[in-house]
């Protein structure tokens, strides 16, 4: 059973397409570098955005893009395909760069 459980007036049932539902906020999400206001595009503009704050790239997973910052026990790890990279892992960069990026709804 999967799908997004909707609170609506006082009722509470399981949507199983989100999109479909015309109250879900179903909007495409994007990691913004702060600094320079730039939309993150592909992975090696990220690469050297996160290289430029500290983070190392990591090669142990052949299916994972990994970064480690030695100043932390922090380890960002993505899927190898950009097109798999969803607003968990954009939230997860967030958390760990604080000031740095923001995940903003697309326009």
């Amino acid at each position: 059973m999967s799908g997004v459980w909707v609170f609506s007036n006082g009722v509470v049932r399981l949507v199983e397409n989100p999109g479909e539902y015309q109250g879900s906020s179903s909007r495409r999400k994007v990691l913004v570098h702060l600094a320079s206001n730039e939309v993150i595009t592909s992975y090696s503009v990220l690469e050297s955005k996160l290289q430029s704050l500290g983070w190392e790239r990591y090669y142990d997973d052949p299916d994972l893009l990994q970064f480690h910052k030695r100043s932390t026990i922090d380890l960002i790890s993505l899927p190898k395909d950009f097109r798999k990279f969803k607003s968990m892992h954009m939230y997860d960069i967030v958390v760990k760069n604080r000031d740095e990026f923001e995940v903003r709804d697309m326009q």
